[in-house]
């Protein structure tokens, strides 16, 4: 009885096994951008960051203020602000700096890309599903050791356990989703994989804003990292409970059989696949400017608002119906122009995301949650279907390591990038910088994805079948005709069906 069960629920397994490492995906991300929302706190707890004069009043517009707390540039001054006889900013970590951005950024990838290739080139050679349940516990575990750190370096180290840990996850994940779904479903099941990134990121902003808030056990912004970093060990359980499916050869390789095995660097350095990393790299660092940078950015231009709510309802709603819908279009188009069809959803998606974005930074907190939103829908189709091209136009033994270069490329470059904020916007301002590296970036990866879009193949054509002359059933076979001599003839040139109307038919009435 219990096996005829466990017959008819089988279908549910590709499902679960897709919930459960996009969960997993979900939960690394969220220890990835927890830091950008609980920056602040963090900041004032272990002392590290930049210094500033702040609003510390929630009733006030600013509008009411007789001079914004932005002008004092040193502590007295600072203290001194005060409206009807009560001070109303505060000299404190404001969660920005070198500090902040070293931590958020370099201190994370400089092991998330090293520790990915590795574990891309491991995927490639053994069992996924075991290697993937080590990546989801050691994550889980640095996420709950991150919050009882007591120094800033402590931070440092476990933010690089950390990006140890979830650096397997997208290349072995990958690999696993592609042996378990077909083509026609792969451009959506990854998509909604790589919606992890901002289904971690949209979480983090009422986890990491309202969280601390609670005191939960007097623990304050801690609360944040041992609740996640809980969850995490389940999933690593549930990971363990999966089975390694059986490779199988995808997209391309189909067509172009097994003959040889191509190496690594040959496939790695095709101009398309160059083309597009660097792309992807371009779009990465546009994302993750705005994602390190956009709450403090909210809170700094706009602190008589809260818009944690907004912001966690624009990337979990808006965001997630972008991923879906792009993983869809990209599946149709897929089977009639072939790999360049899902390139092209990428240049399109993007090029529309890039305006929006920019009013994202431009406008008040009205319009630029409206703008955000229009941005979102567009601009979060690109990852899911990056990885769909990517593992549809490489060899199936070097799937996996390509995934782990790709991502180590676009991570150092995409990641380490946007530690430019910090400079341009002590120079310029923290918006104009955004509308550089954020929407500036957005606008110039479409350029890219366009231009990589003319490298990729079509759709397979089939091949005519070829026509198979045969004699028709009218005629004689006159190959045993035997001449008035009675001599059988030596050679018997080919013969045209049916033959031409001046040649005399050879045989006898």
């Amino acid at each position: 009885m219990l096996h005829t069960v466990i017959q008819k629920l089988r279908y549910l397994y590709k499902p679960y096994a897709l919930a459960v490492v996009s969960v997993g995906y979900v939960l690394g991300e969220l220890g990835h951008y927890l830091i950008g929302v609980t920056s602040k706190a963090t900041a004032e707890d272990l002392h590290y960051g930049d210094i500033s004069c702040q609003l510390n009043s929630t009733t006030l517009a600013l509008v009411d203020l007789p001079i914004q707390c932005e002008v004092a540039t040193n502590e007295s001054f600072c203290m001194s602000l005060e409206l009807n006889g009560s001070r109303y900013c505060e000299w404190s970590y404001n969660g920005l700096g070198l500090d902040y951005q070293i931590l958020a950024g370099p201190s994370f990838i400089a092991v998330f890309t090293v520790v990915g290739v590795a574990l891309g080139v491991a995927a490639d050679k053994y069992n996924r599903v075991r290697l993937l349940t080590i990546c989801t516990l050691v994550f889980s575990i640095a996420i709950i050791l991150m919050g009882a750190v007591k120094e800033y370096w402590h931070l440092v180290i476990l933010r690089m356990l950390l990006a140890a840990g979830e650096a397997g996850c997208n290349p072995l994940a990958t690999g696993l989703l592609t042996d378990w779904f077909p083509e026609k479903q792969r451009g959506l099941v990854m998509s909604i994989f790589n919606w992890g990134i901002y289904g971690g990121y949209g979480i983090a902003f009422p986890i990491g804003r309202y969280i601390p808030k609670l005191n939960i056990g007097d623990l304050g912004w801690r609360a944040c990292y041992y609740g996640a970093g809980i969850i995490g060990l389940i999933i690593a359980i549930l990971t363990f409970t999966l089975s390694e499916p059986k490779r199988k050869t995808i997209g391309e390789e189909e067509t172009n059989g097994n003959r040889n095995k191509t190496a690594v660097w040959r496939v790695i350095l095709q101009p398309r696949i160059i083309i597009l990393c660097l792309a992807a790299s371009i779009r990465h660092c546009g994302g993750m400017c705005f994602a390190y940078n956009c709450d403090l950015y909210y809170r700094d231009y706009f602190p008589d608002y809260d818009l944690g709510w907004w912001l966690f309802a624009v990337t979990i709603v808006i965001g997630s119906i972008g991923v879906v819908i792009g993983g869809i279009v990209s599946d149709k188009f897929v089977a009639k122009m072939g790999v360049r069809s899902r390139v092209a959803c990428l240049a399109i998606s993007q090029i529309i995301a890039t305006p929006f974005a920019f009013g994202s930074v431009y406008f008040n907190p009205l319009w630029a949650i409206i703008t955000l939103g229009i941005s979102y829908f567009f601009a979060e189709m690109w990852f899911g279907i990056v990885f769909a091209v990517v593992v549809e136009i490489v060899p199936l033994h070097l799937r996996s390591t390509t995934i782990g270069a790709f991502l180590f490329v676009m991570n150092n470059i995409g990641g380490n990038l946007p530690i430019l904020v910090e400079p341009t916007r002590r120079v310029i301002g923290f918006r104009e910088s955004l509308y550089i590296y954020y929407a500036g970036f957005y606008g110039l990866s479409s350029i890219m994805f366009f231009l990589t879009m003319f490298l990729m193949d079509g759709a397979n054509k089939e091949e005519p079948k070829k026509e198979i002359q045969s004699k028709p059933k009218f005629e004689f076979d006159n190959n045993t005709f035997i001449n008035d001599d009675g001599r059988i003839p030596t050679l018997e040139l080919p013969r045209l069906y049916p033959p031409p109307p001046h040649r005399i038919e050879n045989s006898r009435l």
